[in-house]
Parts: C-alpha cells; structure tokens; sequence
C-alpha cells in the first residue's frame, strides 16, 4: 500500500498517478474532507493556470525556476487543461490570460476528480491527522477519531501544505517532525500576502476597505534591481492587500527583512506624463481649495488624495512641479509582513537539498514530499496550482520509479 498524506491537489495528483499504475492507494487528510483549500481558492472563480509563453510562465517561479520546470517540462499549462478536459471540465482564457473552468468554480472539478479516484480504488481516509512514525521508524502514526492508528506503507507522499490557512488544514504541524528525523526546513515565511502600514486613525477609520485603483508601483530593492507593476490594491484597517500587493509580495517581504522596511513608490495618476500633470496642476486655484483643485486638474480625489495627504509631507503639496513629482512616486513605507496564517501562500518549507530529483527525502527512502510544502513559491494567477498538480504527478511517479514500476527515461 502506498500512504498519501494530503489531500489537496498534489496529494489528489501523485493518487492519482499511482492508482493509474495499479497501486492501492490510501490518501489520510486532517480535515472532514480533501481539498479545502482547493475549494477556497475557487470561491471568487477558479484560477486553474495561466496561458503565457512558456518562458514567461517559468520565469514567475524565480530563484526555483530550475527546480519546478522540471516538473512543468512533464505537466505544464496545457497538460493540465486537458487533464480537466478528461473529467470533463472545460476551460477558456480570461482577457488577462488566466485559465478559468468555464463554470468558474472548483466543486465541480473536485466533485468529477474525486469520483474518478474512488473508481480507481484510492481510499479515503478524513480526520487523520498525522503524528510522525513509531519508535520503529517506520509504521505511520495517525489520530484518528477513534484511537491512535499506525499504518505501515510501501512507501509514502507527503503533501501536507505550506503554513497559510490552519484552519483548513495548512498549519505547518509537519516541520518538528521531519527536523526531527534530519530533514532539512527552511522556516515557513508569507507569500501573496498583505503587508502592515502606519496608518494614521483618520485614515483607517475612513477608508479601511476602500480599493485603490488603476495605480503603478515601482520599489527598488536593496540590491538596487527595480520591479514595476501596475494594477489594484486595498486599504485594510492594517495596511494593504490585494493583487497588485501580491504581485511584489516576494521582493517587498525580503526588502523588509533585509532593511526593517519597504518604500513603495505608487503613481497615482499612471495615465499622465510628469510634464503635463505638472502643467495642468500649475493652473491657477482661484478660490478653489487644494482637494477641488486635485480632483478637477488631477483626477485625484478619494481614496487616492487621503493616501496623498498621508504620505507625502507639507511641503510636497507646496508647489505644482513638487505635487506633481509626489503624485507620479508617492512613497508608501510597509513595515511588516501580515501574519502568516493570512497569506495566500507560504514559502520555505523542505530544502530541495534534502530531496533527489525524484522528490525523495534523502533521509528517509520511500519518502517523496510535494507541493506547497517544498521551498518555492509563485505569484497568484494559476502559478501556484499548476505547480503543486505538477509536484504531486512528479512525486507519484518518482514513488513509481522508486519501487521499480517505472523505468528511468533515456538520457538524451
């Protein structure tokens, strides 16, 4: 029997590719039920992958980029929208590039996949949390609702999640136990989270969930490379959140490490030349104060002229070509990352180090780990779910190999 501990989508995948080679299969999961995550993530419309040119897409994994496409050389974008085609989910491409199930949600796909598995002989176990080994080192220890349950496997994937969302079941109460057997972790940190500001009370109590939009950011980073999107982002009671937040998440959540603080430098008229915002600021006021004067030469009025008053200084709002310059690069300080359990994501996790290139702890033979649980991370917009899909393939296959059910490919 082959133990897969997890029950999101790569725990369901590396299943799913042992099942299909006529191993038995039992998937042990913490939660009620398998992919609660999953089916968060498609609450708002399930971003299932994304369409952009290969190259592109591997760049969004950054300093792992070598790691997942090994992965996505075998399961990438395509080969999992026809994958959902085969449980008959159809997909299409959002105007962003996105790729959506035409139905938008997440149930469905489960629903269709579960099922699928059930037919193939994976059994399910709920309420299973995991506890480490027994004193033997090898049969798995489990609570169970009943009693402490030890379970003896082949070999075993773990599939466990990062350290966002413990409430559905990513709490990171795996890290004690590899460390313990030798494992290398690196310390599970935010990713695609928001980030804490020093807002004054009046602008917290007056525009804590106000979206700001249609905005463009810069931020330098310590070693002096400049990123730049553009996009929206919310105001919350203790800072800011949202997609274009998330987008530079990774690079302001190092800056802050590496300095104590980040500057994000926000246009806040992206469509207007520097010149000619300078030119129309610079007509005369007459009777009208500086917030009409904003909104009728500027566009800025809202949200946007509270965080113009917030952060920039009094002598910024002086003078045309001073308020002008303010407007295009108004410095926005983040002090903190939000908690972790808040976060999107996570990234650390088991060093790719500790694993072979099948994804086998080098600790523990017959050990395969997968998904969010490994030390990478990805940006929001299908990169993290078509990753972890492609871990759980990679991982099921490497068990496959391992067991020798499954003969190395031909080098080139």
């Amino acid at each position: 029997m082959i133990a897969v501990i997890g029950g999101g989508p790569a725990g369901l995948m590396a299943a799913e590719v042992l099942s299909a080679a006529g191993m038995r299969v039992e998937v042990f999961d913490a939660m009620p039920s398998v992919g609660r995550k999953f089916l968060l993530a498609g609450r708002g419309g399930l971003n299932l992958t994304h369409s952009e040119a290969p190259d592109r897409f591997l760049s969004r994994y950054g300093g792992r980029r070598r790691e997942v496409g090994t992965w996505l050389a075998e399961f990438g974008p395509q080969q999992l929208r026809d994958w959902a085609q085969g449980l008959g989910v159809e997909t299409f491409v959002g105007s962003s590039g996105r790729v959506f199930p035409k139905e938008m949600k997440a149930a469905p796909l489960l629903r269709a996949w579960l099922h699928r598995l059930r037919g193939a002989g994976v059994v399910f176990h709920a309420r299973h949390r995991w506890r480490g080994w027994q004193d033997d080192g090898r049969a798995l220890r489990f609570d169970s609702p009943a009693r402490e349950v030890a379970v003896e496997a082949a070999a075993v994937v773990l599939a466990l999640g990062g350290g966002s969302w413990a409430r559905l079941g990513s709490d990171g109460a795996w890290v004690p136990l590899l460390l313990a057997r030798g494992v290398t972790v690196q310390p599970l940190r935010a990713a695609n989270c928001g980030f804490n500001v020093a807002w004054s009370e009046h602008l917290r109590q007056r525009f804590a969930g106000e979206p700001v939009k249609t905005v463009a950011a810069t931020f330098v980073a310590p070693d002096g490379s400049r990123i730049e999107r553009d996009g929206e982002f919310l105001i919350t009671e203790h800072g800011v959140e949202g997609s274009l937040i998330y987008a530079l998440s990774a690079p302001l959540r190092d800056g802050i490490e590496a300095t104590g603080s980040a500057t994000l430098l926000l246009d806040l008229a992206p469509g207007r030349k520097l010149q000619r915002l300078t030119d129309d600021l610079a007509h005369p006021r007459g009777r009208d104060s500086l917030s009409n004067h904003l909104r009728r030469r500027a566009g800025i009025d809202g949200v946007k002229a509270a965080l113009l008053h917030e952060c920039a200084a009094a002598e910024d709002l002086a003078s045309p070509a001073r308020l002008a310059a303010i407007i295009k690069a108004l410095p926005l300080r983040l002090v903190s990352p939000r908690p972790l359990d808040e976060a999107i994501s996570s990234v650390g996790g088991v060093d790719f180090a500790a694993l072979d290139d099948a994804l086998m702890l080098r600790e523990l033979p017959g050990t395969f780990c997968a998904g969010e649980m490994l030390d990478w991370e990805a940006p929001t917009g299908g990169y993290l779910l078509t990753a972890c899909f492609a871990s759980g393939r990679a991982a099921g296959r490497g068990v496959l190999r391992w067991l020798g059910h499954l003969q190395p490919a031909a080098p080139q």
